[in-house]
């Protein structure tokens, strides 16, 4: 169970008042599972309080530095609180160095997986704001995320790869393109599938991830690559 939790409040630059909450934000389901009996809470209720403190503070700050229009700026908030997103931050922290979790989740590198990290994101966000209110949640925000915001929009990383690919073929073809799924394997908790996407029954790219969504986001990707080649 040890963990140098101060090493990580000193990445995290936030020293916790009740350092118990900053443990349970790292606890993963799958690590209880195999230690019941040392009676401690998953990081899941927390991740879910975290997860509405980052919307909060994300829309908050939008809403009061632009006059950008409503759909623009819920593109912005969407790109800024995306799985991928938070799962880079917890990387940049090191995150996953600290997690507790099953003996089975770490041999399939639950330390590196993206679901893993960005919800204990979220849990950590949560901690922070029981442990020490919305000013330094705000901060820690402010630090860990929204300083990504100006590369965000210069990059044009809010509109997504399928928004991107289709918009493309509309242009040069005047067709959208089909995603389809190509195969999925894994336990039911732990899925993955791939997702090919096709063009007038032509194979674009195909992408693989832990949802649908998120392998025919990969599989846009790879068709963009691939177009801009034949460029």
């Amino acid at each position: 169970m040890k963990k140098n939790l101060a090493e990580l409040e000193n990445k995290l630059g936030i020293k916790f008042r009740n350092p118990v909450l900053l443990q349970q934000a790292l606890i993963h389901r799958s690590f209880l599972n195999e230690n019941s009996q040392l009676h401690l809470n998953h990081n899941e209720r927390l991740e879910f309080l975290g997860d509405a403190v980052l919307e909060l503070v994300v829309t908050e700050f939008l809403y009061g530095r632009y006059e950008s229009p409503e759909g623009e700026l819920t593109n912005w908030r969407a790109a800024l609180v995306k799985r991928s997103m938070l799962a880079e931050v917890a990387k940049e922290l090191a995150i996953g160095e600290y997690l507790y979790l099953s003996k089975g989740e770490e041999k399939t590198g639950g330390r590196f997986k993206e679901l893993i990290l960005a919800n204990a994101l979220e849990a950590i966000i949560g901690a922070i704001y029981l442990d020490q209110g919305l000013k330094t949640v705000r901060w820690f925000i402010q630090k860990t995320l929204l300083s990504r915001l100006k590369e965000v929009v210069e990059k044009g990383l809010y509109i997504d790869a399928k928004s991107k690919l289709q918009e493309l073929t509309q242009e040069r073809w005047g067709v959208v393109p089909v995603y389809k799924t190509i195969a999925e394997y894994g336990p039911d908790h732990n899925k993955s599938f791939v997702v090919g996407v096709y063009l007038k029954n032509k194979l674009l790219g195909q992408g693989t991830g832990s949802s649908k969504q998120t392998a025919e986001q990969a599989a846009a990707s790879a068709a963009l690559d691939e177009l801009k080649k034949q460029e």
